[in-house]
């Protein structure tokens, strides 16, 4: 084979760094995989580093210790988040979006995958110093943006169902108080999780916190510790919710009128405005 140049070398490094954020390779494998030495190969690193610090493209770093490397974690700057979710925010404002009942379609939004994973890569990079070992969100809406901030993350993703399924064996059930003040179910597979685990709740939409709150009990359920919660939106009403310390991207506000028009802006800590309690 012939000698392998140093550019071609920080391709294929960053390809695959990239592919499987947070994910840590060692630079035994590097040096294998393109017959380098290991200080060659730690200079192509330092290199990758640079660029993406200079353009703001995500943290190459080195892990150490026995179990280290070298990993990729995509990054977005707290300026660079707040100006996309500020034009996600102006294409979701107005009257035609609004539903019966002061909800928002935004359907379209969550189907659209550079805005998934973008979003994604936002709550990831709120979260990576919890270190959580799985993302947990509620079928079905909230499933696009949980998988996205799951695959930054480098974890897995738990879903919670309405019902148990057969084909997931044994399950825990609870009933929990949804956001409209019904009585529902929520279910999960004994395999899905296990003890003393750390997971991040991931989901679409906070009005209440209900369903929020259940998916914390169900983690209590199986000694599981939350280490954050995260919404794609959150309704500015009611303000004081049945969970604290979240996380959401967007605030909505419905404004009453004919017609209804909806009126939503980044989350207070994008902007670095005071956090109502």
């Amino acid at each position: 084979m012939d000698k392998i140049r140093r550019n071609e070398r920080m391709s294929a490094m960053m390809r695959m760094l990239a592919g499987a954020p947070n994910r840590i390779f060692t630079l035994s494998s590097f040096c294998e995989m393109f017959g380098s030495a290991k200080s060659t190969m730690s200079e192509d690193v330092d290199l990758l580093r640079e660029v993406c610090t200079g353009f703001d493209l995500g943290e190459v770093d080195t892990v150490t210790g026995a179990a280290g490397g070298v990993r990729y974690r995509p990054t977005v700057s707290r300026e660079k988040a707040r100006a996309y979710i500020a034009d996600l925010c102006e294409r979701l404002s107005g009257a035609e979006r609004v539903l019966p009942g002061g909800f928002l379609y935004y359907s379209d939004i969550l189907s659209t995958p550079d805005i998934v994973n973008r979003m994604g890569e936002i709550i990831a990079t709120e979260y990576y110093g919890s270190e959580p070992d799985f993302v947990l969100t509620m079928e079905t809406k909230g499933i696009p943006v949980a998988f996205a901030t799951a695959n930054a993350l480098g974890i897995p993703l738990v879903i919670a169902r309405h019902s148990s399924k057969v084909y997931e064996g044994s399950a825990v059930n609870i009933n929990y108080v949804s956001g409209s003040g019904n009585i529902e179910t929520m279910s999960l597979s004994r395999r899905a999780v296990r003890e003393n685990q750390r997971a991040l709740i991931v989901d679409d939409f906070l009005r209440g916190g209900g369903t929020a709150k259940g998916m914390v009990d169900l983690m209590r359920e199986f000694n599981v510790t939350v280490t954050g919660m995260a919404f794609v939106m959150a309704t500015a009403v009611p303000e004081k919710k049945r969970i604290s310390d979240v996380k959401a991207l967007m605030t909505l506000t419905v404004e009453d009128g004919e017609p209804a028009a909806a009126v939503v802006k980044p989350a207070d800590w994008l902007t670095g405005a005071p956090v109502s309690r």
